[in-house]
């Protein structure tokens, strides 16, 4: 299997999701943060899977839950720049895609 980066402002964004679920029902969210690694596990198998994009991303989207786990892929690893809900402030993390090697040195 591929070796998997989240960086930090994927992982604030997993949280607040987790956070915003739990609130709303009891489990709501452990359900949320199951589908999602289960969504980054599902990369990591088959990383070139979905579609390359001109922005050099790809984008795997979670099932019951309307959120993309927005990735790049680079040299056998994965890192993955965005847990994005569908319809909020689309492509906001393309800051992000252009150099996910520098954002989390040594890793």
């Amino acid at each position: 299997m591929t070796d998997v980066t989240i960086l930090h402002e994927a992982e604030v964004e997993l949280w607040e999701a987790v956070a915003y679920y739990e609130e709303r029902s009891p489990g709501l969210g452990l359900d949320f943060e199951t589908e999602i690694e289960r969504s980054i596990e599902t990369i990591a198998q088959h990383p070139e899977c979905w579609r390359l994009r001109a922005d050099g991303t790809r984008r795997y989207l979670a099932h019951r839950f309307p959120y993309l786990v927005v990735y790049a892929y680079e040299h056998d690893h994965i890192w993955v720049l965005a847990i994005a809900h569908c319809k909020r402030r689309p492509e906001y993390w393309w800051s992000r895609s252009g150099g996910a090697e520098q954002d989390n040195p040594g890793d």
